[in-house]
């Protein structure tokens, strides 16, 4: 019986996450939230067919009651937080807030199978970051004023980073986190949001050449801190969030190609001073000729997506705890193994689609500001997603940056969800601009209206 139930799940599950990924893009059809409410009703329901069905074959497969709760547990805290959402935000947008939580139940889902211990960390950090998350809308629409503090924003980052680089632990060669009271912290995934908040606010009052060369000074100094701490994945996305920030903001394609040029030669650089950067990049160019030793993650992870086929072998079926550090770095090839290639193209579709949402509020925001922090921190989600999934498939040089919402990690969650919520204020936001230019729109043809119904009148009279 248990055998049949997991086998068949495999399919009902790729066909849920199939039908909630097409929803994903089909919303985009409409402009108006109204008419989109069949898409995210539907989308509710199969991301939920989708929670349970997993979690019904991780029960049979480990008859523990304790996942039985731990199910409930998720299934509450993501009803709740759609629902609330809605009540508190009846203006926000519907395909992000399901995207998000479809995201986090992939993520609970294949960090129980591999540690049921991180799982419910993870669960207690997810339930403190909605929390949280919940009030940034309402800042983001309240606090105008946060455009006015934009050097502010690049001391706050420079001083974080260096504090982790004078007293930060060691952890596998880098420098990332430090600890407060037993609490470990990784400053450079909350610096990503501040630094696209002081991109934003330096590029949108000048771009000329003197604004360009201060805020590169700046930046550089951001990624310096970075290598010297050995955190070279945070460092890369620092700059190509500057590069595309610099882009969008001037239209200039010198410096586009500038930047490219620039990162070319800092990777070269890169790879001659440090030697664990020769050794990730040995890794990439031929795993297998060094299986044993640097190549091994690489390789194990290949071998799990090449075994998983299209529909996986199933939770608990795959050997994915093979994988050094799988439920951080490598944990795509975990959900490839067990879930199936075709799941696995549809969790990075859901990803994308949350992009091109991110980037259609950026295009319809008319404040520059709001504009480019759209933009921004856009481009730091789509990218990280890009680092960890090519890095696990041999695509790129494996970088560290953890898979958003999916992969173990207390900071990356937070800050991921604080990035979700920010944009859900700049919605809002762009909501009432559309709003008002509405109003000025009738505005003159009402009053046309009520002076022809006055020269009527006057004509009647006479």
């Amino acid at each position: 019986m248990e055998l049949y139930i997991t086998e068949l799940s495999k399919y009902f599950i790729t066909l849920f996450i199939a039908l909630y990924t097409l929803e994903c893009f089909l919303v985009f059809r409409f402009q108006d939230e109204e008419r989109r409410r069949g898409i995210y009703f539907r989308q509710n329901l199969l991301m939920f067919l989708v929670h349970f069905s997993c979690f019904l074959v991780i029960c049979f497969e480990t008859g523990k009651l304790e996942y039985l709760l731990f199910y409930v547990l998720q299934q509450i805290l993501l009803f709740a937080a759609i629902v609330l959402f809605s009540m508190i935000y009846p203006n926000g947008n519907r395909l992000i807030i399901n995207n998000m939580c479809m995201l986090l139940s992939i993520g609970f889902i294949i960090l129980s199978r591999l540690s049921f211990e991180k799982a419910i960390k993870q669960f207690f950090i997810v339930t403190v970051s909605i929390i949280i998350g919940m009030m940034i809308p309402f800042l983001i629409h309240k606090f105008k004023f946060l455009r006015n503090f934009t050097w502010a924003y690049a001391a706050a980052g420079i001083a974080a980073l260096g504090i982790v680089l004078i007293l930060g632990s060691v952890t596998y060669g880098s420098k990332i986190s430090y600890s407060v009271a037993g609490v470990t912290f990784q400053p450079s995934e909350f610096v990503k949001i501040i630094f696209v908040f002081f991109l934003a606010g330096a590029l949108c009052e000048s771009h000329d050449l003197l604004r360009i060369a201060l805020t590169a000074v700046i930046a550089g100094a951001h990624v310096l801190i970075l290598v010297a701490s050995k955190d070279l994945g945070s460092a890369l996305i620092f700059f190509i969030v500057y590069v595309m920030m610099v882009f969008i903001a001037t239209g200039n394609w010198i410096y586009l190609l500038a930047g490219c040029a620039g990162g070319s030669g800092a990777a070269v650089m890169a790879y001659q001073l440090f030697s664990h950067v020769q050794v990730r990049v040995q890794a990439w160019k031929d795993p297998f000729s060094c299986i044993d030793d640097a190549g091994y993650q690489i390789t194990q992870s290949l071998f799990a997506i090449g075994s998983g086929g299209w529909f996986g072998l199933g939770l608990f079926r795959g050997t994915p705890d093979s994988i050094p550090f799988v439920e951080a770095d490598f944990v795509f090839s975990a959900v490839a193994e067990e879930l199936g290639i075709v799941f696995s193209m549809c969790m990075i579709l859901i990803c994308i689609s949350c992009f091109i949402m991110f980037m259609n509020i950026s295009l319809r925001l008319k404040d520059k500001f709001y504009q480019l922090t759209a933009f921004g921190l856009g481009v730091t989600y789509i990218f990280q997603v890009f680092l960890t999934i090519g890095g696990g498939t041999k695509f790129i040089p494996m970088t560290g940056i953890t898979l958003p919402f999916i992969s173990y990690g207390g900071s990356s969650v937070l800050t991921t969800l604080v990035m979700f919520f920010i944009i859900e204020g700049l919605y809002i936001i762009r909501q009432e601009e559309g709003a008002k230019r509405v109003k000025k729109k009738r505005r003159p043809r009402r009053m046309e209206s009520e002076e022809f119904r006055e020269e009527q009148e006057a004509t009647e009279e006479e």
